[in-house]
């Protein structure tokens, strides 16, 4: 069964606008989602987040900072002294969730993890 061809999207100077170009230019990148991935599977905090990517901890924070700025997950205090916050998909981050869904489908079925 062949995928439903969708609408072809404008050129803008010789350039493909697209809204899947735009998405990758908050989430391409691995890390920003193997923590989109974390944030989904419940992990919250950010040492968790560090350790189950395996992503350096300038990585994450870096990581982390431009997703709250693009409005893909929150930041949440659970600590005053020291502060210390927890990370939360917001609406938008939870609509991404389906897309991580279709990765891990695609990864188990073409890139199976060796044992």
């Amino acid at each position: 069964m062949s995928p439903e061809v969708k609408p072809i999207p404008a050129l803008v100077d010789g350039v493909r606008i697209c809204p899947i170009a735009n998405t990758l230019e908050v989430v391409g990148d691995k890390w920003s989602l193997l923590v989109l991935r974390e944030l989904s599977l419940g992990v919250h905090r950010f040492n968790d987040i560090q350790r189950h990517t395996g992503a350096p901890r300038d990585r994450v924070a870096d990581r982390l900072r431009s997703l709250e700025q693009a409005g893909l997950i929150e930041r949440r205090r659970y600590s005053e002294h020291p502060p210390r916050f927890e990370y939360w998909l917001t609406e938008a981050g939870g609509d991404l969730v389906p897309v991580l869904d279709s990765l891990r489908v695609w990864g188990e079925r073409y890139r199976p993890a060796s044992a």
